[in-house]
């Protein structure tokens, strides 16, 4: 009986250790961003910023690999600095943002891939879902910033097939490249 009341006893004790491996983080809107770069005509690099992000990380602080990461995207706010091809890729030519106003990711694993990070997961983007993978630099060492609060950063990076999604179909890969660089830069705050 001592044996059983002195397990439960421990087992009580631990159990808050097992929680504290996890915490939660949402980025701060100031410090996030999502761009984009694609090939014009073959020759050039057109870049590209969409709207507001929000992202949030439950990172497990023993394993990260079994971390997880949700994000959703203002598609509204896209931002090439050239506002007749801006509301161009607003329209359903591109993105369709009346339709289609937000992006979504939502990871599936985590793996170590070297000094990175392959955040596994399902990009939502013009109403279509495919899995992408995110090469992953970060997290880095937690700060404490001006708000007296952890903050730690990521970088991402992928490279989808806009025509995968639906987007811009009409426009051959010589004149708009099918792939397209996503690059997402987040500051996490701890919650």
């Amino acid at each position: 009986m001592k044996r059983i009341a002195m397990l439960t006893g421990i087992m009580i004790l631990a159990a808050p250790l097992v929680v504290a491996q996890t915490s939660t983080w949402t980025n701060d809107p100031a410090h996030s961003e999502v761009d984009f770069s694609v090939k014009h005509l073959s020759i050039t690099n057109v870049h590209g910023r969409f709207g507001r992000v929000a992202a949030t990380l439950v990172y497990n602080d023993k394993d990260v690999t079994k971390s997880t990461v949700t994000a959703s995207i203002d598609v509204t706010g896209v931002n090439t600095g050239e506002t007749a091809r801006d509301n161009h890729l607003k329209t359903a030519d591109f993105f369709d943002v009346a339709t289609f106003p937000t992006a979504t990711f939502a990871s599936t694993s985590v793996a170590r891939q070297g000094s990175q990070l392959a955040v596994s997961g399902n990009l939502t983007l013009h109403g279509v879902t495919k899995p992408v993978v995110l090469m992953v630099d970060g997290p880095t060492a937690p700060v404490t910033g001006m708000d007296k609060k952890m903050h730690t950063g990521m970088e991402a990076t992928t490279t989808i097939d806009r025509t995968a999604f639906g987007i811009g179909p009409k426009f051959p890969d010589g004149a708009v490249s099918n792939a397209v660089k996503i690059t997402i830069e987040l500051d996490f705050v701890k919650q």
